[in-house]
Order: C-alpha cells, then structure tokens, then sequence
C-alpha cells in the first residue's frame, strides 16, 4: 500500500510539473532568446481587457482595417511612459489614415491609466496581464528570481501590477498587420531602452494605409 501512495505521490508531481512547464512553455527565458513572429506570417488571434473590463476581441480573420500593435511593459516603466508621449506625434495620423491603433501592456486594467504619467492619453489601451497576446506573438519572456528580486528593489512588483504570478514581461514591440491578417513590419528590440520613434513607425505603416474609398 505505501508503495502504490508513493507511485500515486509521484505521478501527481510529476503532473504538477509538467503543467508548470506547459504554463511557460511560451515564454521565453529571456528577452534576448525571444522570437517573434516575422514578416509574412499571420497574426494571431488574441483577447485583452479594456479600461472597463470589457473583453476586446483581435480576430486576423475579420480585419476591416489594418492594424497596429504596440506591446509595453507597463505605465510604472519610465521608457514605456517616453514612448507613448512620443506618440501623440503619430497616433492621430495613423488613425486619420484608417489605421485601428492598440497600446498593450501588463497593467491591470485599473492601472492602464492611472499608472501613466500622462493622465491626458486617449490612446485604446488594453491589459494582458497574463501575457496571453504576448505570448501568441512570441515576445514574452520569464524573468528569474534574480531579475524578479532586482524589480522589487526599483519598487516594481509585477505581482501587484499584473495580478498575477508569472513574474513575465513582453519584449517591447510593434506589429503593423494588414486587412488580411498578415503581419507586415516588426520592431522588436530586447533591450527595452530602445524604442521605435514616432516617424519611423509613420514611414513603416504609410505603405500600408488603406486607399481612399476602401474602407
């Protein structure tokens, strides 16, 4: 009999870990060894949350216009506050030019505003604090003990911010899809001091802007 508990014992945490690998089999174990997807291949389906918990729905199937797609890490990284402020320089042209533009981060809903130093941003802002769209375009990554440990001394607790224990973090990117699903321009830089500016995300995304009466 205590050999058969002992089998039972086993099995169950050998079940309990391979659940525990599957859960950050799509994260990777740094940002340097991330790959996202590239140009050419079709973008993923996704669900993140809204400011007021409402579910929003990214289907590549049913694009009515193109899209585009800027992961951050969240409104307490002073780099992640510089790039949406360098983006009021292009957000209003993009979205003139017929272009659905997306700001996706950690945060808890609660915190998408509130934790920006901008209160002013009207930007679509969405959480993903699971990192489920992350992780479907290939840039979320596990921060170790040893990184989680150094956030917590820059008084950053992903466990507060997020909700959640999976001490992850996205690459900080940006994907230009087209109206048939299929990503066309990716910027994705593991070093998360380094971020797409405003013209040059306007020059990748002018190309594929909807001709006048297509939409």
């Amino acid at each position: 009999m205590r050999s058969t508990n002992r089998i039972h014992t086993y099995l169950a945490a050998w079940a309990i870990g391979l659940l525990a690998n599957l859960a950050h089999a799509e994260l990777a174990p740094s940002p340097e060894a991330a790959r996202p997807l590239r140009v050419g291949d079709r973008a993923p389906d996704f669900t993140a949350t809204r400011v007021d918990r409402t579910a929003y729905v990214f289907s590549a199937e049913h694009l009515n216009r193109p899209y585009v797609l800027i992961f951050y890490r969240g409104g307490w990284c002073p780099y992640c506050n510089a790039q949406l402020a360098d983006m009021h320089l292009v957000e209003p042209r993009l979205r003139a030019s017929g272009f659905e533009v997306v700001f996706i981060s950690t945060d808890r809903p609660e915190l998408l505003h509130s934790s920006l130093k901008d209160q002013t941003v009207s930007y679509t802002l969405l959480s993903d604090p699971g990192l489920q769209a992350a992780q479907a375009f290939h840039i979320a990554f596990h921060l170790d003990d040893e990184h989680y440990a150094q956030q917590l001394k820059w008084g950053v607790d992903l466990e507060k911010t997020t909700g959640t224990k999976a001490h992850a973090l996205p690459v900080p990117s940006v994907f230009i899809v087209d109206t048939s699903g299929v990503i066309r321009f990716v910027y994705s830089n593991p070093d998360f001091r380094v971020r797409l500016g405003a013209e040059e995300l306007w020059k990748a995304a002018a190309p594929f802007a909807p001709k006048p009466g297509a939409m």
